[in-house]
Order: C-alpha cells, then sequence, then structure tokens
C-alpha cells in the first residue's frame, strides 16, 4: 500500500494542513469546529456497540465466571496503584520545578466568570451521583446514553447471564458475533473520516485559542508534557518491559491512534480501534472488553498527573503556601474525584474544578490561570491515558497468562493484515 494511503500519513496532514490554518486564518479555522464535532460524534455512535458486543461475546465465550472477576480485581488494582503514582509524580514534580512560583498574582484580580461554568458542573457531581449515573433508567438506554460505565454494568450482566445459560445460549451468542464482525466493518468506515475530523479540531484549536498562548504559561505546559513523557517511556517502559514487551513498539503499533487522539484531544476518538487492534495483538476479546471500557474511567494516568501539577501551579502562582498535610488533602480529594472522568476533551479541567472546591486553600478562581492552554494540555492528557490503558490492557492479561506473545510481536512488527487489507467477508483469526 502507498504511503499516502495509510491513515496515520493523512491524520498527520490534516493535522499539519489545520494548524496552518489556524495560523493564517484564525476566523476560518475557528469555523472548522462541526469537522471534529463531527467526526467525535459519529465514533460515539460506535463505542456503546462495540463496547457491549466485545464484553458480552468474551464473557459468554470464555464461560468461566470466576475468571471474570479474577480479571476485574486484577485490573482495579492496576488502576489504583498506577493512578495513585501518577498523582504523586505530579505533586513531586510541581514541588520541585515550582513552575508557577514568582507569578505572584492576586486571585482577586482573576476573572473567575470564566471558569464558572466548569465548577458549576463540578459541584454537581459527588460520589453518590456518580456510583447511581453507573445505572441506566433501562437496559437498553445504557446503548443510547453514551456513558460508558453504564454500557459496560449492563454488557457485563448480559454476558454473565448468557455465559449461565450454558448451551441453550449458543445461538445467541453466535448471532452476537456475527453482528461483532458487522459493527468492526462500520468502525473501519467511520476511521475513513479521521483526517477530516483532526483537520477540524486541529484547525479550531489553533484559531480559537492561538499559538502565541502558549508563551505566557510555557513553563506550565512543558513541564506537564515532559513529566507525561517521563511517565509514558519510564514508568509506564519499566512495566511493559517487566511484562516482556517494549513501549516503543506498543506505541509504533497504535501510530494511527495516538495521531487521531492528538489531533481531536479526545482518546475516546480511538477507542473502537483500541480495542480492535488489542484483540488482534493477542489480547483475549473478554479481557480487553473488560480492561478497556473501564480504563477510560478509572486508569487517567495523564489527568492525574495533571490534576496535581496544575493545582501546585494555581498554588504558587497566587502564592498560597501548601503544608504538607494539605497537599496530602489535596492528592487525596483528587484519588477521589478523577475516578470516573471521561476521556473526553474538558473532563480534566472539570475535574480539576471539584478538586479544588473540596480544598479551600487553593482559590478556584486560579483556574482561569490557566484556561487558555488547557486545550494544549489536553492532548497530552488523552495521548496518556489512552498509552496507558492500552499497557495496562497487555499487562492484565500477562498476568493472566493468556497474552499471545507470538501474535503480539507479528501485529506490532506489521506483519498481520490490517482489517482493511483483509479479502471481503474475512474474518481476523481469534
Amino acid at each position: 500500500m502507498p504511503w499516502y494511503r495509510h491513515l496515520y500519513a493523512q491524520v498527520i496532514a490534516a493535522i499539519l494542513a489545520g494548524a496552518l490554518l489556524g495560523y493564517l486564518a484564525p476566523q476560518t479555522a475557528e469555523a472548522m469546529k462541526p469537522l471534529g464535532d463531527a467526526f467525535i460524534k459519529l465514533v460515539k455512535m460506535v463505542i456503546a456497540p462495540v463496547i457491549f458486543l466485545t464484553i458480552v461475546t468474551g464473557i459468554a465465550g470464555m464461560r468461566d465466571l470466576a475468571r471474570v472477576g479474577r480479571v476485574a480485581g486484577k485490573a482495579f488494582a492496576y488502576f489504583l496503584f498506577f493512578s495513585t503514582l501518577a498523582l504523586l509524580i505530579g505533586l513531586a514534580v510541581a514541588n520541585l520545578v515550582q513552575p508557577g512560583a514568582g507569578l505572584n498574582i492576586d486571585p482577586a484580580t482573576l476573572d473567575a466568570g470564566k471558569v464558572n461554568d466548569y465548577a458549576t458542573k463540578a459541584h454537581a457531581s459527588t460520589v453518590t451521583d456518580f456510583l447511581l449515573g453507573m445505572i441506566p433508567d433501562t437496559a437498553v438506554s445504557a446503548l443510547t446514553s453514551g456513558n460508558i460505565l453504564q454500557t459496560l454494568l449492563v454488557a457485563v450482566l448480559f454476558g454473565i447471564s448468557l455465559a449461565l445459560i450454558g448451551s441453550r445460549g449458543d445461538r445467541i451468542l453466535g448471532a452476537l458475533e456475527d453482528l461483532s464482525t458487522i459493527v468492526f466493518k462500520l468502525v473501519a468506515i467511520v476511521m475513513k473520516a479521521a483526517p477530516i475530523g483532526a483537520f477540524g479540531a486541529m484547525a479550531f484549536t489553533i484559531g480559537a485559542y492561538g499559538i502565541g498562548t502558549l508563551a505566557n504559561l510555557a513553563s506550565l505546559v512543558a513541564t506537564f508534557y515532559l513529566t507525561s513523557l517521563v511517565f509514558v517511556l519510564g514508568v509506564l517502559g519499566i512495566v511493559a518491559r517487566l511484562a516482556g514487551f517494549s513501549i516503543f513498539r506498543l506505541i509504533g503499533y497504535l501510530k494511527d491512534e495516538l495521531l487521531l487522539v492528538l489531533g481531536t484531544s479526545s482518546s475516546e476518538s480511538a477507542l473502537p480501534s483500541l480495542i480492535e487492534k488489542l484483540e488482534r495483538a493477542g489480547c483475549p476479546k473478554s479481557i480487553v472488553g473488560l480492561v478497556v471500557p473501564t480504563g477510560y474511567s478509572f486508569n487517567l494516568d495523564g489527568t492525574n498527573i495533571y490534576m496535581t501539577l496544575a493545582a501546585l501551579f494555581i498554588a504558587q502562582a497566587t502564592g498560597v503556601q501548601l503544608s504538607f498535610g494539605e497537599q496530602l488533602l489535596l492528592l487525596s480529594v483528587a484519588m477521589l474525584s478523577s475516578k470516573g472522568a471521561a476521556g473526553v476533551t474538558g473532563a480534566g479541567f472539570i475535574t480539576l474544578a471539584a478538586t479544588l472546591s473540596i480544598v479551600p486553600s487553593v482559590p478556584v478562581a486560579g483556574m482561569a490561570l490557566i484556561l487558555g492552554v488547557d486545550r494544549f494540555m489536553s492532548e497530552c492528557r488523552s495521548l496518556t491515558n489512552f498509552i496507558g490503558n492500552a499497557v495496562a490492557t497487555v499487562v492484565v492479561a500477562r498476568w493472566e497468562g493468556a497474552f499471545d506473545q507470538a501474535r503480539f510481536d507479528a501485529a506490532v512488527a506489521g506483519e498481520l493484515p490490517s482489517v482493511d487489507e483483509l479479502p471481503d467477508g474475512a474474518v481476523q483469526a481469534d
């Protein structure tokens, strides 16, 4: 296949074109926003059926409910450990680098109105609301609401029920597997529009916010990007090496999806493709179906680094001296508020507002300082979250002894055909 027909080449060209348009013609570029929004809506349209079919066919096909519980337990243990580690790293880097020191900004001079909408959304969500929000009004509404956790809950219950009835559910399982093949072909069709979506989203970002806004808060943005890079290549790289694979080869394998996340600032835009690629790379469908969707709400490493780093930046910039105890309180609150934040644009900012609203020492109005560059940091948050969930899935599969190393090596080396390269009617072997 010629290089220009590969998705990653098309997305790179679209991102560059969008950035150039945003720089040269900001008003025209802002008008491109519907292109990015439309593509993300197209992807969200297929996320619920992809998650539902992947989980149901995986659990029902496995029929070992003890193993399902074991996988879920291992996944949550992994999420808790590395989410906490990401928060600690953000806290440590903020104390070491102190990107906000010396700004000496009076909180009274900040325009709190700019962050009121985010603060309102943050106050509207409590732990109880989050837990109740996991339960859909009806089983069908879980597939239409766009809520990942609701879809996950219904899919797990349906898959367990289908497994419990044994051979009587074989015909339904077969039909769902056939439907899954159709849905993933639909995903492949939707992904053809990825360059258009990336172009629109990047053009809007540069046109609306301007590259010049980065200069004012360059230290914060640079610190966040470098911290995230160290976390991915250092921490996750070590985890990957211990699990028997290379983080660099995994990143190379997922380059199409990573460029798409970069262009759209949303890790959700690549969720269906991530599920399909991890299955092709030797991770069992049942594990992929449980770990990836759950990780999108509970394993947000990039968001966690951002929250503690940004909170301390605001404190330093406004001259607030946080004691060790207050920093521990901030960390504890962030551990709770970060759970359930969806991998979509702006969720990290809302979660930060929720954290600061509970920690009175740091003024919520200080978020106005970083509002202008949040969109640029959102891209890094999404990329880090995405890679973190890919690594988590492979690691859990390895812990379960269900990881196909030979298949993974073939996939990352490009020796397996992509979905688009398969003959019509062919299905990738499990």
